[in-house]
């Protein structure tokens, strides 16, 4: 299951301070794409130790995966987190 914002807020509440929320996903299916290009260039070498099955798996999960962030139904986000009740290291206070 991909947690919600809703969820990952709740879950953050009272714990952390949330410094930095960025969304990568607008641009993932760019980096799935190149994955699999990278995966079928060299599959000719991994054929060796792995099945076609293995092989049409890596397909389908990099290809449906793209495909979700594409539509924009998936996201991909890096938060920044601090521990509530940490000074920041530029506070002078008493």
């Amino acid at each position: 299951m991909l947690p919600s914002i809703a969820q990952l807020g709740k879950a953050m509440e009272e714990k952390f301070v949330m410094e930095d929320w960025h969304n990568f996903g607008p641009d993932y299916d760019q980096t799935l794409l190149a994955w699999h290009e990278n995966f079928n260039y060299s599959w000719p070498e991994l054929k060796e130790k792995y099945e076609e099955r293995f092989k049409r798996m890596w397909d389908y999960y990099l290809l449906s995966s793209a495909g979700g962030f594409c539509s924009r139904s998936h996201q991909l986000w890096q938060i920044v987190m601090t521990r509530l009740g940490t000074p920041q290291p530029e506070c002078r206070f008493g």
